[in-house]
């Protein structure tokens, strides 16, 4: 119960100083929402009009604490960029698509990386290891949004095994749906697999110069056997922390993967709600986002006391 409660206060105060730093940010930013909302021919008292409306005539205390009552109440107000659409009813309609996105991109690192970590450690000093830990080097060091483009050009145009641009929602056809989003999961998918690969194939060889290991292999087990059955568990153990906080990068690189792929999900939302100066959306979104992360990184460290008991007794102690 300590551990939970000391989670939902981090999480208030996280989530708290996030929305403060957010609506500074974009009140510090030169640029009228107002303004941008009703085009550049807008008269003097309709701008005055729809700053009062807006809340922009207030100060910055009035404005947060406004918009800070209103969100802890589920009022989260209209959009300005989208013609005065719910902002709820915006993110109810997105929000399963950059989940599936950010769920299929999971799925993704979880496949190519855990078996290419283990796969290159059986095959280690070889010339195919190599061939893979160069392999990874580039995934890490290339953009997402530039390895989007290339797939786009590879498998869109040129093999024309999608078609770049099109979307099918998964209330039409969820098989349409799911084969729409696997590019641009991949995309994402990639990078931060790669990331996952040369941390995760580092903590089992270091695992495998333990004490432990060379007492099975004592005892007359194979490399391949006491990897599997004693050191794989241990060394998942820092993979499974870094992949809590690549849950925040799955995020973050869907905003661009999303635009780049014509996707709309709660990404390409955000990037459209930050040119037009849309506070109030931009600042749920945000909020969103952050809740997202917290509540992946959250779950990281569950899932490693239920993997391993000694972290329990060490943070009782």
């Amino acid at each position: 119960m300590w551990f939970i409660g000391k989670r939902l206060i981090i999480t208030g105060l996280t989530l708290l100083f996030v929305s403060i730093l957010c609506f500074a940010a974009f009140h510090l930013i030169p640029g009228d929402s107002a303004l941008l909302s009703l085009g550049i021919e807008a008269k003097g008292e309709q701008l005055d009009a729809l700053r009062s409306e807006m809340g922009l005539d207030r100060n910055f205390a009035e404005q947060y604490f406004s918009w800070l009552g209103d969100f802890l109440t589920g009022k989260l107000g209209s959009s300005s960029r989208f013609r005065g659409e719910s902002i709820s009813g915006m993110i109810r309609e997105r929000l399963p698509v950059t989940f599936s996105l950010a769920c299929l991109s999971f799925l993704l690192i979880i496949i190519i990386a855990f078996p290419v970590s283990v796969f290159t450690v059986k095959k280690d000093k070889t010339i195919l290891n190599e061939a893979v830990t160069t392999l990874t080097a580039i995934n890490i060091s290339m953009p997402g949004f530039f390895l989007g483009v290339l797939l786009i050009w590879v498998f869109g145009i040129i093999l024309k095994l999608f078609i770049p641009g099109a979307f099918v929602s998964y209330r039409e056809d969820a098989l349409s749906f799911l084969a729409c989003l696997f590019f641009p999961a991949l995309a994402i998918a990639l990078p931060n697999a790669a990331l996952v690969v040369k941390f995760f194939r580092t903590s089992i060889l270091n695992e495998l110069k333990s004490g432990y290991v060379r007492t099975a292999k004592s005892k007359g087990g194979t490399r391949y056997h006491v990897l599997l059955r004693h050191a794989l568990k241990n060394a998942s153990l820092p993979a499974i922390t870094l992949l809590g906080m690549i849950t925040g990068e799955i995020f973050s690189g869907s905003i661009v993967i999303e635009q780049v792929f014509g996707i709309p999900g709660i990404g390409r939302l955000l990037l459209a709600s930050i040119t037009a100066r849309d506070y109030l959306l931009i600042e749920t979104l945000v909020v969103y986002i952050a809740f997202v992360v917290i509540l992946a990184n959250t779950a990281a460290d569950i899932l490693l006391q239920v993997i391993d008991p000694r972290i329990r007794l060490s943070a009782k102690v």
